[in-house]
Formats: structure tokens, C-alpha cells, sequence
């Protein structure tokens, strides 16, 4: 059956057959949507797609008050399904990596932050940079400030980090936020600015 935004919703917040029929429909349609998506990516089998879908439907039918409209219903909700998608498939590629193994060794050299061949002047300013960061990272921050300021910059997801240091998200949020307060003050004070920083590593 086909469906505009308004029967979308006007179906999935009723009771009864209309209800089931939309929500199966939707089902389907995140199914295909993202199957579609994750078709190259290893490690994603049914039952990972049948766990996220049924995940996306309980939040979908949630946020419904959250669409506005501006898309067609199943784009909206196809984001969704794709964004909690993602979020697992980062979760489980992190879960057995431990936090000492992701912040020793941690590169501060202007080759890891910028892909780019910068000339001799960006190269300087792009070094001078990264001393400044590295310094106040040894040096001004606390033991669980840097651990997990370091592991959130390599891309280890924040409730993978709370799990690690036995924590919960709120708290893990709060150490990289104050982290990076300390960070940012510490260049400003060495002279630095955030257009000193955008300029030198700006494609």
C-alpha cells in the first residue's frame, strides 16, 4: 500500500489493522533500506539486521511527534535505522579493542592529521600545533582525562569508553568536555586561536 507522510502517521499512531498493517510495511521498507546500505559491509547478517530494525521501529514510533515533514516519511525513518546501524556496527568493532592497546602510542605528526602534502610554512605551523596539543595532553590533564580524550580521538565510541573505565556515558562526556576546555585554553594562551588551527590543517 502506498502511503503519504500523513497516512504514515495517521496509521502508525492508530490501534487495530491500519496500525499492523503500516508497522509491517515499515518493516519491510527499513529491511530493504538497509540491506541496501551495510550490502558490502562484513559481519552483517540477518539476524544483525532483523535486532537493528526492531530497535529503529520502537524509536520511530517514539519520535513520531519529531517529523516534520520535510522529507518523505521513509527517508526520515530510513536515517534512523541507519544511524542506530552504524552506532552497533562502531560499538562491536570496539567492544574487544581494550583502552590501553587504543591510547599507547598515540601519533601527534602533521602526516595523521592531514592527508594532504602541505608545503614548508603549513608543515611548521601544523608541528607547532601539535607540540602545544601534546604537551598540554601529558602534562595538564588528569590520568581519566587523557585516556579517554585520547581514545574519543582515535574513534572509540564514548559507551565503549565508559564500559572500560567502568563508568557511565554522562560521566565519560563530562572528562572529554572538561579535556577539551583545558585544551582549548591552553592554546588560546600559548597565542593560538581557532583560525590559527583551521588554517593549518585546512585541505
Amino acid at each position: 500500500m502506498c502511503r503519504n507522510n500523513d497516512m504514515w502517521l495517521m496509521h502508525l499512531v492508530s490501534n487495530g489493522p491500519d496500525q499492523q498493517a503500516a508497522l509491517a510495511d515499515l518493516r519491510a521498507e527499513l529491511l530493504h533500506g538497509l540491506r541496501r546500505a551495510l550490502a558490502t559491509w562484513a559481519l552483517v547478517d540477518e539476524a544483525f539486521l532483523e535486532d537493528v530494525v526492531q530497535d529503529a521501529l520502537v524509536r520511530i514510533l517514539g519520535r513520531l511527534h519529531q517529523f516534520e515533514g520535510r522529507s518523505r516519511f521513509l527517508t526520515w525513518a530510513t536515517a534512523i535505522v541507519i544511524r542506530i546501524a552504524m552506532s552497533e556496527l562502531r560499538r562491536r568493532r570496539w567492544q574487544d579493542v581494550s583502552l590501553d592497546a587504543v591510547i599507547e602510542n598515540v601519533d601527534f605528526t602533521p602526516e595523521r592529521a592531514s592527508e594532504d602534502d602541505p608545503g614548508p610554512h603549513t608543515q611548521w605551523a601544523q608541528k607547532a600545533i601539535l607540540d602545544a596539543m601534546h604537551d598540554v595532553i601529558q602534562n595538564q590533564l588528569t590520568e581519566k582525562q587523557r585516556a579517554v580524550l585520547l581514545a574519543e580521538l582515535k574513534g572509540m565510541p564514548q559507551d565503549e569508553i565508559a564500559r572500560h573505565i567502568g563508568s557511565n556515558r554522562n560521566a565519560v562526556y563530562k572528562l572529554t568536555h572538561d579535556a577539551r576546555k583545558r585544551l582549548k585554553r591552553s592554546l588560546e594562551a600559548a597565542g593560538y586561536e581557532a583560525a590559527d588551527i583551521h588554517t593549518a590543517f585546512a585541505e
